[in-house]
């Protein structure tokens, strides 16, 4: 299964530490942000990782290289401006071929991934979830049965890691837009999947949670 990182956004957030370093390459634990991705696909056996960039590309670029020192083949999904969550996807799928991938939020930080096994026909996508955060306390969707639905009560978060298939995007007009809407209307066709896990995840969206994250990392290392 081939894989991709979100990685073209401005960072906004995250100002002034992005200011004059792309998000992705924050350092928290010791390495860029982007690079606990890295680590955590190659050790599930992925090979072959797309990244999209934009703000801040050619940083991005050099700091990773084609990926051989972390055991991966990296190819770059570039963009003259920021499309967004689902534009930058559907821009990315001449690299990621017409096969589900791996799809990660560049600004989250999380030990576990999603079953790759879990996309069954005719999903669309299958989602990792996890308990809501205080920032985000009515949460995403809904879990039942494996089941993701777009509303309903007990509410978890999507956590930004998830298997897509390229037909959930394909069809939209080139261009910005989001994924969201696109698994919302997805969820309600009854073709989304979902898992909910427990493990350790973070949004890394505030410099706040960046610091929170870092000293988590440092004082819980292997």
């Amino acid at each position: 299964m081939k894989a991709m990182i979100l990685a073209a956004g401005l960072g906004t957030r995250m100002r002034p530490l992005t200011d004059t370093c792309p998000k992705p390459l924050l350092p928290v634990g010791g390495r860029p942000l982007i690079e606990h991705h890295l680590a955590r696909m190659a050790d599930a056996g992925i090979v072959d990782v797309v990244i999209n960039v934009s703000y801040r590309a050619e940083q991005i670029i050099e700091a990773l290289g084609d990926g051989e020192r972390f055991g991966l083949r990296i190819r770059y999904s570039r963009e003259a401006a920021p499309l967004e969550t689902g534009g930058g996807i559907q821009a990315a799928l001449p690299l990621l071929g017409e096969a589900p991938f791996l799809l990660i939020n560049g600004d989250v930080w999380c030990k576990a991934l999603p079953d790759f096994r879990a996309l069954g026909e005719p999903d669309l996508a299958h989602l990792l979830l996890v308990d809501n955060p205080e920032h985000h306390p009515d949460g995403d969707f809904c879990l039942r049965d494996g089941r993701v639905r777009p509303d309903g009560k007990a509410r978890l978060t999507y956590s930004g890691l998830a298997v897509i298939d390229p037909a959930l995007v394909a069809d939209e007009p080139p261009g910005a837009f989001a994924l969201a809407p696109r698994l919302q209307a997805a969820a309600r066709q009854g073709r989304v999947s979902g898992e909910h896990v427990t493990a350790r995840w973070v949004d890394v969206g505030t410099p706040a949670r960046l610091a929170a994250l870092d000293r988590y990392l440092r004082q819980h290392r292997n």
